[in-house]
């Protein structure tokens, strides 16, 4: 049941699986029950795009569709260029009070946050001082269930507007595979330190040119940790993650002054 100051509410919905995705259709399942939805979504794929913006193409636009409280467009720049073109253009003058990027096919959880186009919109969102949630389930399949996204998506962005959160505010938020009967909680974590070590395949194409696939794995430098984002997934929790764009490193600061800056 919605509440009187719903239909007050805009949300703003992208992703970096394109505007015709299963995950997208989920995050405007939840945004909806939240306000009226505007989506401005890529074109096409831009996974992995983190926080990249286009800077030498034209940009095209273009409404998708419109219905009773949702509105759709489809951009043909990368995630975060979708974030800025709906603050800066076609929303500048509205409220935004809401961003919800996803639902990803996949988890963003520990490195992923640095690559992931999901993430890097919910993070331009937070810069608009905006609240954004990022929303990954843990499912790469196009057939992936997001019963339990729908689900927990929806506590986690109730909680975000009802709680006087202090801002800028970014969520990582990534759901594990399963109903949501099957999932046992959330747990409010750190990110997971570990990375991806990629390997290339080399082949060559029918001309004798060479070329590559790239692949790889997830190396979990602390697995036995149990407050990090990659133990609650593998665990059946949903991970919550606020994420902060200040990447200085304050504990090497002062060996850092000793070395560089001593007489």
């Amino acid at each position: 049941m919605k509440n009187e100051s719903t239909q007050e509410r805009l949300i703003l919905v992208t992703n970096d699986d394109g505007y015709g995705s299963k995950g997208i259709r989920a995050a405007v399942e939840v945004a909806r029950r939240f306000g009226r939805v505007v989506v401005v979504a890529p074109e096409c794929m831009q996974s992995g795009m983190s926080q990249a913006i286009t800077m030498f193409n034209p940009l095209y636009l273009r409404r998708v569709s419109q219905e009773e409280g949702v509105e759709v467009y489809a951009f043909s720049g990368t995630p975060v260029d979708c974030v800025k073109m709906a603050f800066d253009y076609l929303l500048k003058d509205r409220c935004v009070d809401l961003v919800i990027s996803g639902v990803n096919h996949g988890s963003n959880s520990a490195v992923n946050v640095l690559y992931s186009g999901t993430m890097g919109a919910a993070i331009e969102g937070s810069f608009y001082g905006c609240p954004s949630v990022g929303l990954s389930v843990a499912d790469h399949s196009p057939d992936a269930d997001f019963e339990g996204a729908v689900y927990y998506g929806e506590r986690i962005v109730r909680a975000v507007l009802e709680t006087d959160l202090e801002r800028p505010l970014c969520l990582n938020v990534n759901i594990p595979m399963g109903e949501p009967r099957e999932i046992r909680g959330v747990r409010v974590c750190r990110q997971n330190r570990g990375y991806w070590r990629e390997e290339f395949f080399r082949h060559e194409d029918p001309h004798g040119r060479e070329y590559f696939w790239l692949s790889g794995a997830f190396v979990n430098h602390e697995p036995e940790a149990t407050d990090t984002d990659e133990w609650a997934l593998d665990h059946g929790y949903v991970s919550v993650v606020p994420v902060q764009v200040d990447l200085t490193d304050y504990a090497r600061m002062p060996s850092l002054r000793r070395a560089l800056m001593s007489e």
